[in-house]
């Protein structure tokens, strides 16, 4: 298949350059965390334009912070060894094997993988899990039983964030690399936690004072019941939505991180659409919606 980009005349390619000089200006020198997840990881043409994508935010002065997801790779490394995954309210039930399973996949597979997409489009990767740099710091997660209060499930080795520490982040950062880190905390007694990718993403964002929270995932952006996308949204339509049940599911974890976020000085949350090619760049670089943005205000 031709690529399109090719098939378009010098002329409108100088304009479309153009137009993003607006934007390059005003995130010259910004941090941006980019949760990525879905689609975006496992297509092999998706994931060459997300390395793409973030090179070239790191070549005109924006700094990316990638946080990855692996829900997927988990569950096939499981199931190679016979382990049926098992989730309670949405969070998976992580026993001691399971986290080894965990760590190897996110740290040693997925992580390792991103790096190499980032360093092969010409950028300069480096893997971090939260034991890197006292990054991450977690403690067990007390899941209370959604209908009964007065219960609480046993999720195993799934970590709350307690603290995060981003002095090794903003190291690398200075000395223009690109930091790609895996969910995984670590606990007073060194244990590993398995931590949701949505919450590190969103927390990371916080501390580093991000300009924009960037959250790849398998759908358009956030829509409402006629299926049409919401390409704004403030914390009361939020409310009404989750009331009302439109925003559920996985979606729940993704809204109340981007929700932290924005109500802690990142000044925008996108959620966006993996499944587009460069849907960052389009999203970030001109002024064309392809996903939902939160504000807090």
């Amino acid at each position: 298949m031709t690529d399109p980009v090719l098939n378009i005349p010098p002329r409108d390619k100088a304009e479309i350059l153009a137009q993003a000089l607006p934007y390059i200006r005003k995130f010259h020198g910004k941090t941006m965390v980019i949760k990525y997840g879905g689609n975006a990881m496992t297509d092999p043409g998706l994931q060459q334009d997300f390395a793409e994508d973030v090179v070239l935010l790191k070549l005109v002065g924006i700094n990316p912070v990638v946080v990855h997801g692996g829900g997927p790779q988990i569950e096939a490394a499981l199931g190679r060894l016979g382990k049926k995954g098992e989730f309670i309210q949405g969070m998976r039930v992580t026993d001691a094997e399971t986290m080894e399973v965990v760590e190897w996949v996110l740290a040693g597979e997925v992580q390792q993988d991103i790096v190499g997409l980032i360093n092969q489009a010409g950028g300069k990767a480096v893997g971090l899990t939260g034991r890197d740099g006292g990054l991450i710091r977690a403690r067990k997660l007390r899941m209370v039983d959604a209908a009964d209060p007065s219960k609480e499930h046993d999720v195993g080795q799934v970590g709350d964030i307690e603290s995060i520490d981003p002095s090794v982040v903003k190291a690398l950062q200075d000395d223009q690399f690109i930091p790609v880190v895996s969910p995984i905390g670590f606990g007073e007694h060194n244990e590993s936690y398995n931590i949701n990718a949505d919450v590190v993403a969103a927390k990371l964002a916080t501390v580093l004072q991000a300009e924009k929270l960037l959250m790849l995932t398998n759908i358009p952006g956030v829509l409402d019941k006629d299926k049409n996308l919401l390409t704004e949204l403030t914390m009361r339509q939020i409310d009404d939505l989750v009331a009302d049940g439109t925003i559920s599911g996985g979606m729940l974890p993704k809204i109340a991180g981007a929700i932290d976020a924005a109500k802690s000085g990142v000044n925008a949350v996108h959620i966006i659409d993996g499944r587009v090619p460069h849907a960052m760049l389009l999203e970030v670089l001109t002024d064309q919606a392809y996903g939902t943005m939160i504000r807090a205000r």
